[in-house]
């Protein structure tokens, strides 16, 4: 069983969590104006590679909050976890 270690809440359990996919996925600004086939690349196609993947993770079964962490694909290992940087965060007041 692969141990995913929450931000917030520690480390879990895989079972605890939702994979989202990729992270780092840019939404296209002007998506009312793409083609079929630009929406469909949007939505669909990813690099799949083998080695280092950045991913996106859902804290279903706990504290609800996602995060970013990258995971060799080959190996399982988790390599480090990350935050979404969260509104107004690092701004000064």
């Amino acid at each position: 069983m692969l141990l995913i270690k929450c931000p917030w809440c520690g480390e879990r359990a895989e079972t605890e969590f939702s994979c989202g996919g990729e992270a780092d996925i840019v939404r296209p600004v002007d998506s009312e104006n793409l083609t079929d086939k630009e929406w469909g690349d949007y939505v669909f196609m990813r690099e799949n590679a083998r080695g280092l993947h950045r991913e996106q993770w859902h804290h279903t079964q706990g504290c609800r909050r996602w995060f970013k962490l990258e995971r060799d694909t080959v190996s399982y290992e988790i390599k480090s976890y990350e935050k979404f940087a969260q509104p107004n965060e690092g701004v000064e007041e």
